[in-house]
This record gives C-alpha cells, structure tokens and sequence, in this order.
C-alpha cells in the first residue's frame, strides 16, 4: 500500500504546468525575434553548432526534476509489514494488581513496572479490539471504562501507584467480580479478563469468582509476576516493610494459586519475566477468543521511500548538467536526440537503451537498499519530532518499535531513556541509558548517556552511583563542565547526607538509651507498685470478697458469650490483617 505523509505538499505540483507556459511563451517570443533577423532556415545555417533539441531536453530534466522533489517533500511511504487479521476484534478487562507487594523487585525493573510494559505492548498489538482496566488491592475500581481509544488507556496506565488505593492487601475477587460486570453487552465477541498478579490472595472467594465469570462466556487469563523465592518490599526510603513482628516482609509469586484461578476461569497461566515470551504467549491466547473471523490486509508499518525518489533526482540534475546547449564538436558523430539528417543519420550512433535500463536498476536497488537500512532510523526521526511536539508518550511508542527493529542502535536507546525520563519512568530510563552507553561508540554520545544516568540517581538522592556516572561521563568527555559541576554538587550533598544520617543515628541512639532508662524506672516502679498491691491485697482479702470477685468473674464470662453469639449473627466484615 502506498501513502505520502503529507500530502499537502502535493498542491505545489501546480507550478509545474505553469511553468511550462512559461517556458512555451519565451519560446514563442524567441521564435520571433528570430524571424526579424530574416528566413529561419538561413538563420539556423548560419548557427550550424546550436542545437534544437538539447535546451528543450534541459528544460523537462529540470522540470521533472522539481516534480519529484515535491513528491519527496510529500514523504512517500510504502507498506511494509502486512498482517492478515482474521478476528473482528475482542473485549479485554485487566485487572492489575497494584499492592504494595507489586513494588518488589525480583524481575527487573519491579513487578509494578514490569506490568505496565506489559500492557503497553498488549496495547500496541491491538486494532479493532477494546480494552478496560482495572486496579486492584484490598479493594478495587475500575480505572478505565472499556473503550477503543488506546491513547488514554496508556495515560491512565502511566499514573498507576500503589498510593492510589488506602486500603492495602490484595483481593483478587472483587476484581474479577468488577470485571464480569465491564464488558459491553454486545454478543459473538470474545472476552477476556487479564489479571496481572503476583498470587497472594489474602481474602479468597478469586476461584469461585473466575467460575462464575467462565460461565458467562468470560475467560480468565492469570498473568503471574514475580519470583517463586520471594523479595522484599521497598519503602522508598532505603528500608523494607516489615510486618506487624518487625520482621522483613517477604513477597513470593504464588504459581499454585495463579495455575488454580486460571484453570477456574477457562484460560491459561503465563508466568512474566524478563524476557518477552510472555507477550508473545498472550498474543496466542487472545487469537482464540475471535468468534466472527474475517480476512483484511493490513498494512500495519510504513517505512519512507523519500530516498528513491531522491536518487533519481540527483541522477536528473547530474543528467541536466552534462548536457550542453550547443553541440559537442567531440561527440558530434554521437546524436542522443535522433538523427538531423541523412549524412548525419548515417554517422550518429545512438546510445543503447540496455544501459539506460541497467542504470535505472542499479539506482532503483541502491533506493531499496537504503530505505530497508534506514528503516529503525525513520522510526527514531518520527519519535524525535513527537518529542519535540511534547508527545512523550508517542515519542517512547516510536522508539521501542526502533529498537525492536534493531535493538543494537544506540541512538534509539539513548532517546527511549530521555522520553521514559520526560515521564518520570526513571527506573526505566536508566536501564536504556546504561544500554546505550554499552553499544555507543562516539565518546561524546556515550559520555551523555552517562551523564543522564547520573542526573536520574541525584534527583533520587542515590548520590554514591550517581557519582559513579558522572566520572564515567567525565572519562569520556573531560571537557563537560556540567558533569564536572554536577560531580561536585552530589559529592557535597553526599558529605551532607552522611553527616545527617549520623547525626540521626546519633539522636536514635541517644533517645533509646533514654527510653530505655526510662523504661527501667517505670518498671521497677511497677514492680514496687505492685508488690505493695499484693501485700495490701493479701491484708484486706476476705472470704466474702473472694466470693464477691468470683461471682463477677463468671457474669463476666456469660457476657462475653453473648457478645460472641450477636457478633456471630451479624453480617460478616473483612478484617485487614496484611497491608501488602
């Protein structure tokens, strides 16, 4: 399939006829001036090396040659990737899991994070499908109605956090029950709930719940995130949450679990790593869900044909230029333009046209090799003017098709990390950033990798690495004043930060020795207070007494169990134990 980008540009092609009536008229009046010297014949003998054929011949090289270079303005595209859908398109509700347990980091760069991408690139493989989302902890809600606009499905995807939901833990149920209850009411379209979990369910009911949603025509797929080994769940501040023992929280995937509400709800477990076999897994999942199959051509990738076009150009005007207007008394046994006369026709050798051919084959496979090179390349000039324009999340859209295209680009990489930065996906950032310092190789680009690498810790306070990547950038580039200067400034702030910390520690210290002397006081107050007790008690203790303190005792004990017995009666209402 063939498209320009921006056609507007074709309405310059006007200028094109006017300027052949230019071109006829000068002609024209030339003509007459030329008969008021006298017979034209006679003229045209007397001017035996002008040629009436090479000036027109000039003139429509040029002239084409404007053509085509307003074609190339236009950007010429060519469909490239066709894919042959065969689907009318399917419902999709996912139901993400953003509890406190979500922010460990055994797959990189976190569980929460890793999900995210997921969904992107679930995303970005959707046509005519729609999609919903729901987030989920202790309680659940829905974040985005189901809807075709994938534009604001990813805006709302970017500013998913934990902190959104107050109430920690994690209730799998009542997401799967939000979402049973999402989906349009139109019928023959498959639909499928995608739960994106790390398994810990802490207050059941998600088994019944998914065998409820199979029995209305639902599937549930189960996308487990995590390792089975267990990580800790940071804080954000250097530390980890510790449970209500003061221990360190310790967050495994639970497979089993995941395996089990799969198989309740008719669909599959995909285990999510780092690596991209389970996008790929749930692609295939998703294809089966088609009812009503249809078969188009899509074109769904276009690559820019502006350098064919250009070639030939280039050829027109070098063509132009070794052309003379008179002719060439060394190749005048040589007629390009057909035979003047029949002495000449007998002498002139006309140039064969299997060279013309061959060299307009040679340049239309020099075009195609060059718009197949610069095929990640277009895709990096695209994400550049989305940057540009402040579409960062476009801008990080085109990007990662660059680097998938060719993943060892390191121009592509380095933008990636500065849109994922214009977003603040810092974690994310330096992870592309540390990839396009690996396979750069102009100092000077690398050392900007670096150099962004270390601006990303110091606005996190990790003043030791970025340090690290300011020297890194420094080696590189030893005439970067800023890395210099930012050097400085986060050794300073680290000098500050460790004398704070210390000082802290200091404090901590100094106020648990006072409490705990404190403490000792209070407890051999207490003791003494209740020594003394006990002796008075023993004093005043009678036996009327004992029995009065006994008969209160079991009335107590009576009251107790009716208490129990109406709480018993009372509706049931979930107590939170856990908060991730």
């Amino acid at each position: 399939m063939f498209r320009f980008e921006d056609p507007i540009y074709l309405y310059l092609l006007a200028v094109v006829p006017l300027l052949f009536v230019i071109r006829w008229l000068m002609v024209r009046q030339q003509k007459k001036r030329l008969r008021k010297f006298g017979d034209p014949a006679l003229v045209r003998q007397l001017m035996p090396d002008v040629s009436r054929f090479r000036p027109a011949v000039k003139f429509w090289l040029l002239l084409v040659a404007l053509a085509l270079l307003i074609v190339m303005v236009a950007r010429p595209q060519m469909g490239t990737k066709i894919s042959h859908e065969k689907r009318t398109g399917i419902e999709t509700i996912i139901c993400m899991d953003i509890s406190n347990s979500m922010l460990a980091e055994d797959v990189a760069p976190s569980r929460l994070d890793r999900a995210k991408m997921m969904v992107e690139n679930l995303v970005d493989h959707f046509h005519n499908d729609k999609i919903g989302l729901i987030v989920f902890a202790g309680d659940a809600f829905v974040q985005l109605p189901i809807t075709s606009d994938y534009v604001s499905a990813k805006m709302f995807l970017s500013s998913i956090s934990p902190a959104m939901i107050a109430t920690q833990g994690t209730d799998i149920a009542a997401a799967v029950n939000m979402a049973s209850h999402s989906f349009t009411q139109q019928e023959g379209v498959g639909k499928a709930i995608i739960v994106i979990t790390d398994g810990e369910d802490h207050e059941g009911g998600a088994l019944e719940a998914a065998a409820d949603a199979k029995e209305n025509g639902m599937r549930t797929y189960v996308l487990g995130v995590g390792s089975p080994d267990g990580a800790p769940i940071p804080t954000g501040d250097g530390d980890y949450m510790k449970d209500n023992t003061g221990q360190t929280v310790m967050t495994g995937l639970n497979e089993e679990m995941c395996r089990q509400l799969a198989d309740a709800g008719g669909g599959a477990y995909i285990h999510v790593g780092n690596n991209t076999n389970a996008q790929e897994q749930l692609d295939h999942e998703l294809d089966k869900l088609a009812k009503k199959e249809i078969s188009s051509t899509i074109y769904s990738d276009y690559d820019e044909q502006f350098q064919a076009v250009g070639i030939i150009v280039l050829l027109l005007l070098v063509i132009e230029v070794c052309i003379l207007e008179i002719k060439n008394p060394v190749l005048r046994r040589i007629s390009l333009f057909g035979k003047t006369g029949k002495q000449a026709g007998a002498e002139a050798r006309t140039v064969s046209p299997r060279i013309v051919l061959l060299v307009v084959l040679l340049a239309s496979n020099l075009s195609f090799l060059v718009c197949h090179a610069q095929n990640d390349r277009q895709l990096v000039r695209q994400g550049n003017k989305q940057y540009r324009l402040g579409n960062a999340g476009d801008a990080e859209v085109s990007y990662r098709k660059a680097v998938e295209r060719n993943q060892r680009n390191p121009q592509a990489n380095y933008n990636l990390g500065n849109a994922l930065m214009q977003q603040r996906k810092d974690s994310l950032a330096t992870i592309q950033f540390e990839k396009a310092a690996k396979l750069e190789t102009n100092p000077l680009r690398r050392a900007q990798a670096y150099h962004n690498i270390g601006v990303v810790c110091q606005q996190h306070k990790l003043y030791a690495e970025a340090i690290e990547a300011y020297k890194e950038s420094l080696r590189n580039n030893p005439a970067d004043h800023e890395s210099r200067y930012n050097l400085e400034l986060c050794k300073r702030q680290q000098k500050q930060q460790q004398n704070q910390d210390q000082q802290n520690q200091d404090q901590k210290n100094k106020d648990k020795d006072k409490q705990d002397q404190q403490n000792q006081d209070q407890q051999k107050k207490d003791e003494q207070k209740q020594n003394q007790e006990k002796q008075q008690d023993k004093q005043q203790m009678s036996k009327e007494n004992a029995e009065q303190l006994l008969n209160a005792a079991i009335q107590e004990e009576k009251n107790t169990q009716e208490r129990m017995k109406k709480a018993q009666q009372q509706p049931h209402r979930r107590s939170l134990e856990k908060n991730w």
